[in-house]
């Protein structure tokens, strides 16, 4: 397995880190995570095609680019993957030819050939797709033991439009999955918040999918903005800084759920995933030393997993983690280049929502405000 990673930025390719000397005229896949306007454009599509003929190339905006141990904007991160025996097939919807995020994720994954899947990688619309419910579909078609972790996309702190690609230009309402296939890849996976939780624990009483109108019988918006005190005249910007915690019989394990929008004509607030009515929720909000220190536990996870230092690692983290850490935020990223070391290659970018399960190798869950890595290694007959 060979990696490289490419930096595009101000119309030129700005950074290359090529250690192993990869052939781009054989590289097997492209997965490029970058700014709106560059990535739907055509011209940098055709730039990418030419540049690697051969390969499947995967686009998703983004609200920050995670390349080697730094964060930045308005750019390009690209990676690009070269196996020994390891090989990929690709699937690609479009969320408007459903009637749900359900069966739209229960088609994508269904659409790959199950036979030696070890990994699906997911890159999705973030705007028009229901994060948790694209998750549920996923994991209706999931083989046991077979990973599946991935990402919204972003689109800075705009919440404008989001776009993926897979082989074409960028575009809105698209999903995309990647399967990696082989007995040799060695993957592993974690995910981690580091938020604060504070009052008093609160049931949802009044909920439809991702729409919260009421806690404890009380309007949710009128509750929400109590607690934000002088920070409510801010929202829906502010609401970053404070997101929910929820459990829930499907997620006995407390996942961060955090908020999109607000309803001022109806009180109701719109979050990045369901709150089904009966699951329990607490206020949280921001410790940035805490939100690093998650980082290094995220990187330490993966390799307690795979017990070994992996060739690359993917890190999709939170567009509310970056507000919140600011000038801090590449300390995350050199969190998890510490513990993984120098040789690992580190690409990713911040998203409208993560995807990865909670337990090693189970159903994956669609996390917000949290930092996720994917790891991964192909062992050849040399054992490297």
């Amino acid at each position: 397995m060979k990696v490289a990673e490419l930096l595009y930025k101000n119309r030129e390719w700005k950074f290359e880190r090529n250690d192993e000397n990869l052939n781009y005229q054989n590289a097997q896949l492209v997965l490029a995570y970058g700014v709106r306007n560059i990535v739907e454009d055509a011209s940098f599509f055709n730039l990418l095609k030419e540049k690697f003929p051969n390969s499947e190339i995967a686009l998703s905006s983004s609200s920050g680019e995670i390349y080697s141990n730094d964060v930045y904007d308005d750019t390009v991160a690209v990676t690009i993957l070269h196996f020994e025996n390891a090989y990929l097939k690709t699937s690609k919807i479009d969320i408007t030819d459903f009637t749900d995020s359900y069966a739209a994720g229960k088609v994508l994954i269904d659409k790959l050939p199950k036979e030696e899947l070890k990994w699906v990688l997911v890159l999705s619309d973030g705007s028009s797709v229901n994060g948790s419910q694209l998750v549920e579909g996923l994991n209706s078609g999931r083989p046991a033991d077979v990973l599946i972790t991935g990402g919204l996309a972003g689109d800075g702190d705009h919440f404008e439009k989001t776009v993926v690609g897979l082989n074409s230009v960028a575009e809105p309402n698209k999903i995309v999955a990647i399967g990696f296939y082989g007995n040799n890849l060695v993957l592993s996976h974690s995910s981690f918040g580091g938020w604060e939780s504070f009052g008093l624990e609160k049931t949802v009483t009044k909920s439809q999918n991702n729409i919260l109108y009421e806690i404890d019988g009380k309007n949710a918006l009128e509750l929400y903005k109590k607690y934000l005190g002088k920070y409510a005249q801010e929202l829906p910007g502010s609401a970053l800084l404070f997101p929910l915690s929820l459990t829930s019989s499907n997620h006995p394990f407390p996942v961060v759920r955090t908020i999109l929008s607000v309803n001022e004509n109806d009180n109701s607030m719109v979050f990045a995933g369901d709150l089904p009515e009966g699951s329990k929720v607490r206020f949280m909000k921001a410790n940035i030393d805490r939100l690093v220190d998650a980082a290094h536990e995220a990187a330490n996870q993966c390799l307690e997993i795979c017990r070994q230092n992996p060739k690359m690692a993917i890190i999709i983290s939170c567009v509310g983690r970056k507000l919140v850490l600011g000038n801090r935020t590449a300390e995350e990223v050199e969190m998890v280049k510490d513990v993984l070391g120098p040789d690992t290659v580190i690409a990713g970018f911040y998203s409208y929502g993560e995807i990865s399960p909670l337990r090693p190798f189970d159903n994956c869950v669609l996390h917000n405000q949290t930092i996720t890595i994917t790891t991964i290694n192909e062992i050849t007959q040399n054992g490297n």
